[in-house]
């Protein structure tokens, strides 16, 4: 079998928040001459950064064409030391690679009859354990107000997913701030609301006031994941730590920056709460010095940044050597949830899946032909080869497709 072209797509997934920025994710699809096409996602759907996305798997795309996309390690590390770039690392050098090699193992699965988590090691977990992410946004398909403020909205979008029966949730509760005069919220970096270095009371007064409206809704036994997005710094961090560790946080996520492991090592020191990071690190060099330091008590990849599902697996099976959990990180189209159930079927440190509020949105439900929602706070692991997912007929018409055929020449680097 050989790779005769690749595809890379900018897909019609549907908008589902302007709170964000734009939401354009961008899909690759490898073809072979046997008929065969896998399906990968680059992990730059939201925030700035689709066009680099597009661009470089146009350019990884050249190194493969005729290579066996079977042999996916060796792609892998062809990609990683022919191009220049790909030792380098960072965010669009990782997706690029991520998109392609999810894409492989799509092939690999559907050529061999399985589901890829066969091909990783078979099941570890038969039912995923699921929380709902991004309660700051709301809950729901068919919600008008996407910035809550009050406590009291925080503990009714708690009431409402459990419900559905999430016994987890997560949420940003320093995003957005109180409603100035004139009705103006402001989120980080954005007008008045700041949330670095020692902070204001009424941030900390704030930040409790919804969590624990949060508590009080969903009662002990609800699992709440904080979040901050990395707004915070180490001062501010360990601030809110110590302001909400009476109200039992399952886990603290990207509560400074993600790249500086000895910050995190200062927040570890002065919290017992779990702390969680990973959807801005690539790669096992980037996640040695989090786990060697046991800065990090769960990992969060993200399948289509962090080098892929071959190189997730690596850092899943690393973070067990630290007694690190894993929770992959989710926030893309269908494929790349599909992508994820994948890995988490089969690792034994999964910790708990990420349901995104973005994933309700039915624009995005209706690109692709499978629609794998949680029931009652659980995800069944498809069963159909390769990644389990493909978009629509419809939805490939719809997309700005970039296809390359020819391979890269030989170059010789100066």
């Amino acid at each position: 079998m050989k790779i005769t072209s690749v595809d890379a797509l900018r897909f019609p997934s549907g908008n589902s928040g302007s709170s964000r920025g734009a939401w354009s994710p961008v899909l690759v699809r490898i073809n072979t001459d046997e008929g065969i096409s896998g399906w990968g996602e680059a992990g730059l759907a939201y925030g700035k950064g689709w066009r680099a996305a597009l661009g470089i798997i146009q350019d990884f795309a050249e190194v493969i064409i005729g290579d066996d996309p079977m042999k996916i390690e060796a792609i892998w590390e062809k990609i990683f030391r022919s191009t220049f770039w790909g030792m380098g690392g960072g965010t669009v050098i990782s997706a690029g690679m991520s998109a392609i090699d999810i894409a492989l193992w799509d092939i690999k699965g559907k050529a061999l009859g399985v589901p890829v988590y066969q091909l990783l090691g078979g099941k570890t977990n038969e039912s995923l354990r699921t929380y709902a992410s991004q309660l700051q946004f709301n809950w729901g398909s068919s919600i008008t107000k996407q910035a809550l403020t009050e406590p009291e909205e925080y503990a009714e979008v708690t009431r409402r997913v459990m419900e559905e029966g999430y016994d987890a949730i997560k949420v940003d509760p320093i995003y957005f701030s109180p409603v100035r005069d004139g009705g103006e919220v402001y989120t980080p970096g954005h007008g008045g609301w700041k949330i670095t270095g020692p902070l204001k009371n009424e941030v900390i007064r704030t930040v409790y006031e919804r969590v624990a409206a949060m508590r009080e809704a969903g009662g002990d036994d609800l699992d709440i994941i904080i979040e901050m997005h990395s707004n915070t710094d180490t001062v501010a961090a360990i601030q809110i730590a110590e302001a909400l560790k009476d109200l039992r946080i399952f886990y603290y996520e990207e509560p400074a920056h993600p790249l500086n492991t000895l910050n995190f090592s200062e927040i570890k020191k002065k919290t017992d709460i779990p702390l969680a990071t990973g959807e801005r690190v690539y790669t096992r060099q980037g996640y040695r010095p989090l786990l060697e330091s046991r800065s990090v008590d769960v990992i969060q990849p993200d399948l289509c940044l962090c080098g892929g599902l071959s190189e997730a697996k690596k850092l899943c099976d690393m973070a067990w050597t630290y007694d690190s959990s894993v929770q992959i990180h989710v926030c893309g189209s269908p494929v790349s949830t599909a992508a994820a159930l994948q890995i988490e079927a089969a690792i034994p440190n999964f910790l708990i899946h990420e349901h995104h509020q973005r994933a309700l949105n039915p624009q995005s439900i209706a690109t692709c032909k499978y629609d794998y929602q949680p029931v009652r706070g659980r995800y069944q692991v498809p069963d159909l080869p390769g990644i389990g997912q493909e978009p629509t007929e419809e939805a490939i018409a719809a997309s700005e497709i970039y296809t390359v055929k020819a391979k890269l020449p030989y170059m010789k680097w100066d």
